[in-house]
């Protein structure tokens, strides 16, 4: 299954896209219902900081793909693809929301990092559209799990220069 297919396969199952999208606010609301008082302590700030990262990464990559899309001229936005590019933005907007309704989210443990993640990750997203669009590699072409591999290494080495070019 190559990338295309993959997204075309989410985009004619948009209930399981949403339900995903609409879990994890709604764990981070029966997280702050649960606990009241010690929401900043181990292991509740643990459970925010990952249904953060499990919003933030793939509303970077709808925004990404839009980017991608509008660059190559194509339509920003079929309505197919609505739930794929929307859904996720919203529902870490949501999720980020409920949060700091309960929690600072400067004290979550990486959530000072998450601005420099979706930074790494659009860089990245950036990198492997370049290499795409080079003929270098074809992206398109490859399946999910190789260009997962390949956007992984990418993000490793993005990460080592970020850090290099920090210090």
């Amino acid at each position: 299954m190559t990338l295309p297919d993959f997204l075309r396969s989410a985009a004619e199952h948009p209930t399981e896209v949403v339900f995903y999208f609409a879990l994890i606010p709604f764990a981070a609301l029966l997280a702050g219902w649960m606990e009241r008082e010690e929401d900043h302590l181990p292991p509740w700030n643990y459970l925010y900081s990952a249904l953060l990262y499990l919003v933030a990464v793939p509303a970077t990559v709808a925004v990404g793909l839009l980017v991608v899309r509008y660059v190559e001229g194509g339509p920003a936005g079929d309505t197919d693809d609505l739930v794929l590019l929307a859904v996720p933005v919203a529902s870490f907007f949501y999720t980020a929301y409920v949060i700091h309704r309960r929690v600072a989210l400067s004290t979550l443990p990486g959530f000072g990092h998450l601005a420099g993640l979706v930074a790494m990750v659009a860089l990245t997203l950036l990198l492997l559209w370049g290499v795409n669009r080079m003929g270098v590699v074809p992206v398109a072409a490859l399946k999910v799990q190789y260009t997962v591999a390949l956007f992984l290494l990418l993000l490793i080495v993005v990460r080592s220069l970020w850090r290099r070019a920090a210090t």
